[in-house]
């Protein structure tokens, strides 16, 4: 899943070289914390975080099919 994601960050954004994602794994919990740079903050939260939102739904989605509860996180 953590390269689905980064597949679909790395399209929305300016400069994805910034692009960092720390998966941590606790138990049957998957965090997902995203770094962008700066500028690109903006495009992955989207208006009104309808775009952060999407990307959210689809990781879930993809980890409950492994039976895994996940969060995606974007971070400074």
């Amino acid at each position: 899943m953590k390269e689905t994601l980064e597949y679909f960050i790395k399209a929305l954004v300016a400069e994805p070289e910034a692009v960092v994602i720390e998966e941590q794994v606790e138990g049957d919990r998957v965090n997902y914390l995203l770094t962008v740079a700066a500028d690109d903050v903006g495009k992955v939260i989207g208006k009104q975080g309808r775009t952060i939102k999407a990307l959210r739904t689809v990781v879930r989605a993809g980890e409950a099919r492994s039976g895994r509860r996940a969060e995606v996180e974007v971070t400074d």
